[in-house]
């Protein structure tokens, strides 16, 4: 009897940690298991038909929320033209009720962690055992005990996915809005079975490393040691690591401080700089501890930072959130991730569903529509300027330009007066060339905010030529030649179609 195990990534290029630890902990039926990978990009007949060639008895799906929508469909086309397939589904987006995705069709759900709960349903199954719920409820896995995933990722895998890896499971802190927050208080894996895997790993050719610990750094001898791997290693690696912004003790600093430039992506969950938010939805602020900690990591080391924020908290208003963003950019020149409230099935955050007035979208992702501090169209709007911050402040790509919007006033402010604009002139957030990008911000610069054109020019040139190959539009042309100077001397190089514009 056959068994697929299977799920839709969001991109190709991600690859599925949790199908692997399944397949690690599926002992004597592991000869009878196989991974197959697709991506939500897929055509979903197709993906039915590559599973259903291996004639399976059995198929494990993993359901997450950018995926649900399309595992049910899945569901559908198996169950229709192979019904007495058994289909179960495991993942975060099945693991708590109430399930807000239609998913009746399967015959099996098992929540929580999944490691040997489904080697478990599966040995019932293929033996006709009686199973008397459909629903496995979830067990705590014993980490020490399970067997790790890491030789099951492929030479392929290694060449052309993220690897993705974790030294720990759990959170110590109980924010509302988090699934993290229900899971059991943090259990780790042994470190060194752990620090062995990586060094297989990296034996393979394993160069990115993406950790999916949700509080990498409140373990010190754990952090230490697995920052103590990477940095016995002299070839270019990268390693993403998501961290608490108030905990980092001075053995932590002092390796951060020692990766070498590109090595190393700290991403930190902000959230809310205001202690009234944080404190309704259980988030612990020490706002000194984070200032402090962030000018570290900004003045100290070249770790490339990614720090989160969230629109739609409870009691949160757009001045708030204003206030959030002015000082993030106060603190850091680094990467600013905006993301829109969600309500996932477990958390607690519904509790503010009445004094708040929070309504939800009932599909994936369950992103917050409206609350009693934000509107429909606030909420609409934001989801908007999150994207466009993105395009234009997050990209890299207008580094010096965007300076330019924080000439007067707050950088909130300029850059939402900018990001309604740029929507009324091309009524899209997605699909506009890079090119289109430049006119927008040039034209915005110099006929809204009254810039002059030679200063907009200078700092859109400044940006435009640090990258080989890129071309000047016409408008730039006239004060491309005061410029040439300037920008040769810092070693740019030009392309050919730019050279004849000297």
């Amino acid at each position: 009897m056959n068994i697929i195990l299977t799920t839709l990534n969001s991109r190709f290029t991600h690859s599925a940690l949790g199908l692997r630890y399944i397949y690690a902990n599926m002992q004597e039926l592991t000869c009878k298991t196989k991974i197959l990978e697709f991506s939500i990009n897929d055509a979903l007949q197709s993906v039915a038909e590559k599973i259903l060639d291996q004639m399976p008895h059995i198929i494990g799906i993993g359901v997450y929320i950018w995926n649900a929508g399309e595992v049910k469909e899945l569901i559908e086309i198996i169950k229709k033209v192979s019904p007495d397939t058994i289909v179960v589904l495991g993942g975060p987006e099945v693991s708590y009720e109430p399930f807000r995705v239609d998913f009746s069709l399967a015959d099996f759900i098992i929540q929580g962690e999944g490691d040997t709960s489904f080697y478990n349903l599966a040995k019932k199954i293929i033996n006709c055992e009686k199973i008397d719920e459909r629903i496995i409820k979830p067990v705590i896995e014993n980490l020490k005990k399970v067997k790790l995933p890491y030789r099951f990722y492929t030479d392929e895998d290694i060449k052309n996915r993220y690897i993705y890896v974790e030294a720990s499971r759990g959170c110590p802190f109980l924010c509302e809005f988090c699934l993290s927050s229900i899971d059991e208080k943090i259990r780790s894996f042994d470190l060194d079975k752990l620090i062995n895997e990586f060094e297989a790993l990296w034996q393979r050719g394993a160069r990115n490393f993406k950790f999916v610990d949700r509080t990498f750094n409140i373990n010190m001898r754990l952090a230490n040691k697995i920052l103590d791997f990477f940095l016995s290693k002299d070839e270019k690696y990268f390693a993403h690591f998501e961290v608490i912004p108030d905990h980092f003790p001075d053995s932590i600093k002092e390796k951060i401080a020692h990766f070498p430039h590109g090595a190393l992506q700290l991403e930190i969950g902000i959230q809310t700089l205001n202690n009234e938010i944080a404190n309704n939805i259980n988030r612990p602020l020490k706002l000194d501890k984070i200032k402090e900690n962030i000018e570290f990591l900004e003045t100290r080391t070249t770790a490339h930072i990614h720090l989160d924020l969230i629109v739609g908290l409870p009691g949160e208003d757009l001045e708030s959130f204003g206030r959030n963003l002015d000082a993030l950019v106060q603190m850091s020149s680094c990467e600013i991730q905006i993301g829109i409230l969600k309500k996932l099935s477990g958390t607690t955050i519904s509790r503010h569903d009445e004094n708040f007035k929070m309504v939800y979208s009932d599909t994936p992702p369950y992103d917050i529509l409206s609350t009693s501090e934000l509107s429909f169209k606030d909420i609409q709007n934001m989801k908007r300027f999150a994207r466009f911050w993105d395009i234009f402040y997050n990209s890299g790509n207008f580094k010096n330009a965007v300076q330019l919007l924080k000439t007067e006033g707050a950088v909130y402010e300029n850059f939402y007066a900018f990001s309604l604009w740029i929507y009324e002139q091309t009524d899209a957030t997605f699909q506009i060339s890079l090119e289109r990008q430049v006119s927008l911000l040039f034209t915005y610069l110099t006929c809204k905010q009254n810039i002059k054109e030679e200063t907009a020019a200078k700092a859109m040139l400044d940006d435009l030529l640090k990258v080989k190959g890129r071309g000047i539009p016409n408008y730039l042309k006239p004060f491309y030649t005061e410029e040439r100077d300037e920008i040769e001397s810092k070693g740019s190089h030009f392309n050919k179609r730019q050279a004849k514009h000297r």
